[in-house]
Formats: structure tokens, C-alpha cells, sequence
């Protein structure tokens, strides 16, 4: 089955800016009351979404309100139709971007819910900028245990995250693929709720997520979308069954807005590939551009490239995607079009072009290897417990600004279902 067409425009940056609000159109509503509506249980209306955000929007809408009426969403739910209303909504409060008319169905992106040693966006946009695909990637930062993409890309020298969104068009058309930071004009609103909730114990709404994620991912303006939603200890989602119901909410929204979208659901009880930690996991997404790596890694960046290419047209079904992503894989491509990326992003061209699984980003001044402390076979390596040492040895982050230290990971030297003997050390 064919995906379906995708719109063709030109490309501009439409802001829709609501700090200028007249007075009776803000009073429309009172905020109390639509708190009090969502505490009882009962749906909002599109109006009441509306005046919600942009009352946040213009500085009208206390903290304390806001908190409570997060909270509210977060204890009774939202059903379909207001998290779409509120996905609009966020979306409309600022830049929506638009591309130029020949790259009409090339347009493509991948998100995923969070996860330990998770860096499948770093191999697979330039993968599929090599087979054609346009790929205004936006990415976060790291949260909690989780690792961030753009904390791993400025481990290498020179990066910049920050790009506007006439650099971004000026990358995509001369490599195809850029990996960048939310700008203060693409769904503000999104960054205001998003603060409160971190602070109010909100962050695991199911209509919030769904609201937060897909509203950055409409305004990229996109032909196809794949959503890797994560299941297990280190998942947002504990369970399969939580992680189905984000899945479909997420899917809903994307289809409803005109946007092709699948989700995959994958397991995060055990790291992804072998190294946690920005710097190892740049090393280790540059194995995977050299058509090597751990073979986890690489079956993720192949699967989610092999639908996109199937979602956008250009290939015939997922498995022929995924042959196709193989394949710049090993020629070389997709690691050329990797050193184009962050050379366009800041990196020093002798830096850039030179990058390869053996460059040396971030090293450690110290270094240590554990040796095993009892006689068996590994039966789970848990991710969460390793995130959360790495954190606070410098990792992550406690508060948002905080300075992390790149050279901070740890690199996993045995496998699940490997013998290991007491006191002995190995290598992969």
C-alpha cells in the first residue's frame, strides 16, 4: 500500500506570536474555572485549550494555576479530542516551518520516548539523508537517567545545536539532514508547559507527552514520522501496556494532522549497544556508519530507516527500506553525509571530515575495569542502575544548567547469556 502524498509548499517561517491579546478575549474565561472542570473529571472544550495557552502565552495564567491544571490533566486524563486540541494549540503558538516544493515526501523524522545508551538518531538521519530523505531532525537534551541526543552530537568539538530555521534550510539542502535544538519560535507554548510540568510531577501525562512531542514534530512540517516508544525499567513507560496506549495516542495525533506515522515498541530494561555516555556513544554511532557496531544498534537504525523509506515513498516496503539503509551503511555514504552534518553545525572542517570510530572525543583521564564478582551466566544488564551512576559522576544533569562532562561513560564488555568465571575481566 502506498503512503499517501505528501503536501508540496514553499519554504517560509510563519510565527504566530499572542503577547498582543485583547483584554476581553483573555477574560473569555476564568482560569479557576477550567481547573475546577478538569478536577471534576469533565472534557474542555477547544475555547477553554485555547484560552489556556494563550493566557500561558501572554504571562496571564499564574504558576500555581498552571501546576494545579496540569495536575488535574495528569490525575482525570484527556480524551482524543482535547489532547489534539492541545496539540494544535501548542503548535500554533509559534513558527511552523515550510520547505521548498520539490522536497515534497521526502521530509522524514524519528522520535523516541528516551532510553539508556540510545543513540539510533545519530547513524540514522545521515542514513537516510544518503537515500534521498530530507531530515529536520529536533532533538532534546537529556532528562532524568535518559541521555540526550544533543549532549552526545557536542561532545564532538565545535558543534552547535542551535540553528535557525533559515540554516537549517541551507544544511538540508546541501547535505540533507540536520540534527538540531528547539528554537523560541517553534512551539513556545510547548517549552512553557514543559518547564512546569519537570517541576510539578506531570511529566508522565500520557495527553501531556503526546501533546509535547507531536506539536514539535507537526510544525517541522513532515512527509512521515516513526515513533520509537520504549517499554521497561528505564523506560518512561514501565510497562507494554502503558507504552501501547502512548503509542496509539501518539499515532492518533499524527495520522489525524496528516502526518503518516508508525510506532515501533521496543524494550529498555538493557542498554542499547554496548557504551553508555555521550562521548563512547558517538564513537559507537560512527561504528555503525562504518557498517560495524553492536548488531542491537544497528537492527534499530535499520528497522526505523526501513519504514521511513516506505512511509515517504522511496522504497517498496519496509524490508526493502531497510536493505537500502544497509547499504549506505556499508558503501560509506551515510558517514559522509554524517561529517557533512556537523561540519555544518560548527565543527572544524580537519575535525569533521576526519571523524571515524577511532578519533578520540572526550577522553578519560581515568579509566577502570571491573572485574566479576561471582561465577554464572549474565542473565540482565540493567540499564537504569548504569544511568544513574554515569549521572552522577557527571553525565547528566541534575539541573538544566548544569555542565556535563563528556568523557563520563562506561563501556558494557560482556553480553547477556555470556559465562563469565569470578574475578575475571573480558573484552568484546
Amino acid at each position: 500500500m502506498s503512503p499517501p502524498p505528501a503536501k508540496r509548499k514553499q519554504f517560509s517561517c510563519q510565527c504566530y506570536l499572542f503577547f498582543f491579546i485583547s483584554f476581553s478575549e483573555v477574560s473569555q474565561f476564568r482560569i479557576a474555572d477550567v481547573i475546577a472542570k478538569k478536577r471534576d473529571g469533565l472534557a474542555l472544550s477547544p475555547e477553554e485549550i485555547r484560552h489556556v495557552v494563550k493566557a500561558a502565552m501572554a504571562g496571564q495564567v499564574q504558576d500555581c494555576q498552571l501546576g494545579a491544571l496540569l495536575m488535574a490533566i495528569r490525575l482525570k486524563g484527556m480524551n482524543p479530542e482535547e489532547t489534539m486540541t492541545l496539540t494544535k494549540e501548542m503548535v500554533a503558538s509559534g513558527c511552523v516551518l515550510e520547505w521548498p516544493e520539490e522536497w515534497g515526501g521526502l521530509l522524514v523524522d524519528k522520535h523516541s520516548t528516551g532510553g539508556v545508551g540510545d543513540k539510533v538518531s545519530l547513524p540514522l538521519a545521515p542514513a537516510l539523508a544518503a537515500c534521498g530523505c530530507k531530515v529536520p531532525m529536533i532533538s532534546g537534551r537529556g532528562l532524568g537517567h535518559t541521555g540526550g541526543t544533543l549532549d552526545k552530537l557536542e561532545s564532538i568539538p565545535g558543534f552547535s545545536s542551535q540553528q535557525s530555521p533559515e540554516q537549517m534550510l541551507k544544511i538540508l539542502n546541501s547535505v540533507g539532514c540536520c540534527i538540531v535544538g528547539q528554537s523560541k519560535n517553534l512551539v513556545p507554548a510547548d517549552k512553557i508547559f514543559y518547564e512546569m510540568r519537570d517541576v510539578t510531577a506531570t511529566v508522565d501525562s500520557l495527553p501531556l507527552i503526546t501533546a509535547s512531542i507531536m506539536s514539535k514534530k507537526v510544525s517541522e512540517n513532515l512527509s512521515a514520522l516513526i515513533l520509537d516508544v520504549k517499554f521497561g525499567a528505564a523506560a518512561q513507560s514501565p510497562t507494554i501496556e502503558e507504552a501501547k496506549n502512548l503509542a496509539h495516542s501518539l499515532v492518533n495525533v499524527g495520522v489525524s494532522l496528516g502526518i503518516p506515522t508508525i510506532a515501533l515498541i521496543t524494550n529498555m530494561d538493557t542498554p542499547i549497544g554496548r557504551c553508555v555516555g555521550n562521548s563512547l556513544e558517538v564513537i559507537e554511532a560512527l561504528q555503525c556508519l562504518e557498517g560495524q557496531g553492536p548488531e542491537d544498534l544497528r537492527e534499530l537504525v535499520l528497522q526505523t530507516g526501513g519504514y521511513l523509506l516506505w512511509l515517504c515513498g522511496l522504497a517498496d516496503s519496509e524490508t526493502h527500506g531497510a536493505a537500502k539503509i544497509s547499504n549506505v551503511l556499508q558503501d560509506g555514504s551515510a558517514l559522509q553525509c554524517f561529517r557533512k552534518m556537523v561540519e555544518a553545525q560548527g565543527v572544524k572542517p580537519e575535525i569533521a571530515r576526519t571523524l571515524s570510530s577511532n578519533s578520540k572525543l572526550g577522553e578519560a583521564s581515568h579509566s577502570e575495569e571491573l572485574t566479576v564478582s561471582k561465577t554464572g551466566t549474565v542473565e540482565l544488564i540493567r540499564a537504569r542502575p548504569i544511568a544513574e551512576v554515569l549521572n552522577a559522576l557527571g553525565a547528566g544533569r541534575k539541573n538544566a544548567t548544569d555542565v556535563i562532562n563528556h568523557s563520563v561513560g562506561a563501556e558494557l564488555l560482556v553480553r547477556v547469556g555470556q559465562h563469565v568465571e569470578k574475578g575475571k575481566t573480558y573484552t568484546m
